[in-house]
């Protein structure tokens, strides 16, 4: 059998592209090989003279204009388009899964106890999956009894320094403290960038959560910024997947295939408690930063000048959860990330996220997950 012949265009000047690729590789290294033909390409750039005289036998590519679209269509082989920008092309899309990216960014807020909330996105109108999160996120938030304040560009096109200037003037409007969700890191590096030159306190007054995790911007703002990792090196890998079968022939699968998020890297632009109580937010604060170690929360709570029954009661309230369910909670979040990310053994991550004995460990995290950790790091290592 030939050898098959792929396009990649896929840009490389951010993480999620970059992570769209690494999960080809790992895909074509493990059934292929495939003869590739890749160049650097960016989104905004017109088809590349090279597919012109192109011969091949299957296309994946960031689809972000009508003429790349068109002129990857005219070569009939399979396409695969990982971007979702342009409605009606009727092409074969993997790609994020923003319903659960939006349920994940207000579960993240909401457990912090915040009560207002903001989006910045880019220009309504300009690209499908960004208007879908800013609409979802209106949305979850109103299933919750919550309102939220939506940027609104400037009708007319400005500078950079006057697009500063209006989404500051709109930042400052904002009630205190707010959550705010932008639509990708590119914006909430802006976000940030404004909120640094007027002097808005940031998490305290508002607390910024991009989409992408691209540790290079999250790292380039002040304070770094926490960002959901959306995994891109699976859906690279799964988009692959679904190349290799229309190249083989084979029946094709459901046109559209949306993966979810893997997690929120939690970085200081949302580590806040956002609750009046002093004593809430200062009880939330050590469980957090004490939550892995085997300290008990009986003992948090004996420096609260509250009674013992008073303290859970408005912790409770405040954040609808104990003070020792916030312990497990982050706790399965540690584990969590050291199962996905490690090959760390089992009694090894009990022993780090504060409990000394594995069947124990195995025991909460079952009740708390529905699976056992052997399985969870089988299932999700298994994916990627």
């Amino acid at each position: 059998m030939p050898t098959p012949r792929v396009a990649l265009l896929v840009e490389t000047s951010r993480e999620y592209g970059r992570g769209l690729l690494r999960g080809i590789i790992r895909y074509q290294r493990k059934h292929g090989p495939w003869s590739i033909t890749f160049q650097p390409h960016g989104l905004d750039e017109p088809p590349p003279p090279w597919l012109r005289t192109w011969k091949g036998d299957g296309i994946i590519a960031r689809i972000n204009d009508l003429a790349t679209a068109k002129a990857l269509m005219r070569l009939k082989v399979p396409l695969i388009d990982l971007r979702a920008s342009l409605p009606g092309l009727k092409l074969p899309i993997v790609g994020i899964e923003n319903r659960l990216v939006v349920r994940m960014a207000v579960d993240h807020f909401l457990e912090r106890g915040f009560r207002h909330f903001a989006f910045c996105g880019t220009p309504y109108g300009q690209h499908v999956y960004q208007d879908e999160r800013s609409d979802r996120f209106r949305a979850e938030l109103k299933e919750h009894g919550f309102e939220c304040d939506v940027y609104q560009h400037p009708k007319v096109r400005r500078g950079a320094e006057q697009e500063l200037q209006h989404l500051t003037q709109w930042l400052a409007k904002l009630p205190r403290p707010c959550a705010l969700m932008t639509c990708h890191d590119d914006r909430g590096q802006q976000v940030l960038d404004a909120c640094l030159r007027a002097g808005f306190a940031v998490p305290d007054e508002i607390a910024v959560l991009g989409v992408d995790n691209d540790e290079f911007l999250c790292q380039l703002t002040t304070p770094p910024m926490s960002s959901i990792d959306v995994d891109p090196v699976r859906i690279g890998h799964e988009a692959a997947a679904l190349l290799d079968q229309l190249m083989s022939g084979k029946q094709p699968p459901p046109p559209s295939r949306f993966y979810p998020p893997r997690r929120i890297m939690e970085r200081q632009s949302t580590s806040i408690i956002a609750v009046e109580d002093r004593h809430v937010a200062s009880t939330a604060r050590r469980i957090r930063d004490g939550a892995c170690t085997p300290m008990s929360v009986d003992e948090v709570l004996r420096d609260v000048p509250l009674s013992r029954s008073a303290a859970y009661r408005r912790f409770r309230q405040q954040l609808g959860r104990s003070p020792k369910q916030e312990q497990m909670r982050l706790r399965i979040i540690r584990a969590r990330e050291l199962l996905e990310d490690t090959d760390l053994s089992i009694t090894e991550i009990g022993q780090r996220i504060g409990y000394e004995e594995s069947k124990y460990f195995i025991h909460v995290f079952k009740q708390q997950t529905g699976t056992t950790p052997l399985k969870y790091r089988k299932a999700k290592q298994g994916k990627r």
